[in-house]
């Protein structure tokens, strides 16, 4: 199921969303997709609604197009729908290819970006000094045949790639669509069917090394001429059996395959038209056999890791399917022994009468309290009126510690006189600095030490139930599995809130 449009609309992480959707105890379902796109900040409602009242719908909205779940934004007359491709249908034509599936969103206008780090910036920088080099040094032909060996280099980077899931719009844009009739196209079944395998790697996966190869080669021209007049006449071996594989046995033209094909014949007639019969150095031809060892062996080592990741995350999908079991979760939370508090008001955030109540007993000293601290403040950035929390600080009078009961009078304080938003920014403030004189000034408390009566009581019904250690979540009263993990909670929480049971 492809919805690359859809996920550069909504500014989503492409693997992130594919992992976490593929990973849904409900995958492929609809509401494996609503899950989804929860978990990656998208707000959304799912509803089943009549053909007829679609008039009444939002600019835009989710629904089932073609059997893939698509982004529809109306404009007058006319629907522009964005999935893998971008089409546009009038009513009629939307209305028939679509189910009475809808999904309406509140887009995420600030959402958290990770960084990612790409090597296709060295990659452009290398490929200019190549460029550069080769203008100021060499020949007109020489040139060209680099800057033909740079664009096989591309080219065929761009088929590696897309092995590993990653979407080619330079691949897609030479291949073109994929008809409504076809299950893929003749780029697909040419190079994704390819049945070669040396070591692991296909046919394509040679062209990358080829191409690679030929391009460290020629930036030691004319030295390099005759080997390198040797090495395309051997690869129109490889052009034969390309072409016989498509004319007798797919019985279909891959265009992308046919412009590498195009890339291989044009260096073959610049290196027999233009390159000299220079003498051969035994020390150049083991200097290229090193070179193309090391090529071969870096594209072997990236073909295996990143195999070996996208097996892994395949097998990792399936078994976070069976622990994000909405019903094994909860059966593990209800295990345990609920846990009833008198004292619900001292440290309490979202909304008062929510039905999911979420306490964490932390501790500012705590060096995990910090993450817990942070998830807790996401969920209520998430769910402002469908949670309500508390925070159980771990205090005791006769502690004696008078940096701890000074920094606890400030968070008093801060509770009591500022506005919600201001506390969770102090506690925010504090994990991240663990300065007391930051809070000090923040609450601009230089006068009496705030009443710690509430937080005394609270501390004392923690030990009564046991809760001495930190950071300790507890849902309703029932202590988070330890079978899980807390960042785990964001699975679930769609559910939690829908649960009367609960």
């Amino acid at each position: 199921m492809q919805f690359d449009k859809l996920i550069q609309h909504l500014k989503l992480d492409k693997q992130e969303f594919i992992f976490q959707f593929n990973s849904h105890p409900n995958y492929p379902s609809a509401l494996a997709f609503s899950d989804t796109l929860n978990f990656m900040g998208v707000k959304n409602d799912a509803y089943e609604l009549d053909k007829q009242y679609w008039d009444e719908l939002p600019d835009e909205f989710i629904a089932i197009v073609d059997d893939s779940f698509s982004l529809v934004r109306k404009s007058g007359n006319q629907y522009t729908v964005y999935a893998e491709k971008v089409k546009t249908l009038n009513k009629a034509e939307l209305h028939a290819r679509s189910t009475d599936f809808i999904l309406l969103f509140e887009k995420n206008e600030h959402p958290e970006s990770k960084k990612v780090t790409s090597l296709k910036p060295l990659l452009y920088i290398a490929s200019a000094i190549i460029v550069l080099y080769s203008a100021v040094s060499m020949a007109w032909y020489e040139v060209l045949f680099n800057l033909v060996s740079l664009a096989g280099v591309y080219i065929s980077l761009e088929i590696f790639n897309q092995k590993f899931g990653s979407t080619s719009t330079v691949i897609s844009s030479i291949c073109g669509d994929t008809s409504a009739s076809q299950t893929v196209n003749s780029c697909h079944k040419i190079i994704n069917q390819d049945k070669t395998s040396i070591l692991g790697l296909k046919f394509s996966d040679f062209s990358l090394i080829y191409f690679t190869g030929l391009l460290v080669m020629g930036i030691f021209l004319p030295a390099t001429a005759v080997l390198i007049k040797g090495i395309t006449l051997v690869s129109m071996i490889a052009v034969g059996y390309s072409v016989y594989i498509q004319a007798f046995v797919e019985k279909t033209y891959c265009r992308v395959c046919l412009i590498i094909i195009s890339l291989l014949v044009a260096q073959l007639l610049l290196g027999f038209l233009f390159f000299g019969n220079t003498y051969v150095d035994y020390r150049m031809i083991l200097l290229c056999l090193a070179l193309w060892i090391a090529v071969f062996s870096l594209i072997l080592y990236l073909n295996n890791t990143l195999s070996e990741k996208e097996s892994l995350q395949k097998s990792n999908s399936k078994n976070l399917r069976f622990k994000r079991n909405y019903d094994l979760f909860k059966r593990e939370l209800t295990d345990s022994e609920k846990v009833h508090f008198s004292d619900q008001d001292t440290f309490s955030l979202g909304k008062k009468d929510a039905k999911i109540r979420i306490s964490i007993v932390s501790n500012p000293y705590c060096g995990f309290c910090k993450d817990a601290h942070t998830i807790l403040e996401k969920l209520l950035e998430q769910y402002p009126d469908e949670i309500s929390a508390q925070i159980r600080f771990n205090y005791s009078a006769e502690q004696k510690n008078d940096k701890f009961t000074g920094l606890i009078s400030d968070f008093m304080s801060i509770y009591r006189q500022k506005p919600e938003a201001e506390f969770i920014k102090a506690m925010d403030l504090w994990f991240k600095t663990k300065d007391e004189s930051k809070i000090r000034a923040f609450a601009g408390t230089d006068t009496h030490p705030e009443d710690l009566t509430s937080l005394i009581r609270m501390s004392a019904e923690n030990r009564e139930a046991g809760l001495n250690f930190t950071p300790i979540f507890l849902i309703n009263g029932y202590q988070f599995p330890e079978k899980y993990d807390r960042e785990d909670i964001h699975y679930f929480i769609s559910e939690l809130i829908e649960d009367e049971e609960l």
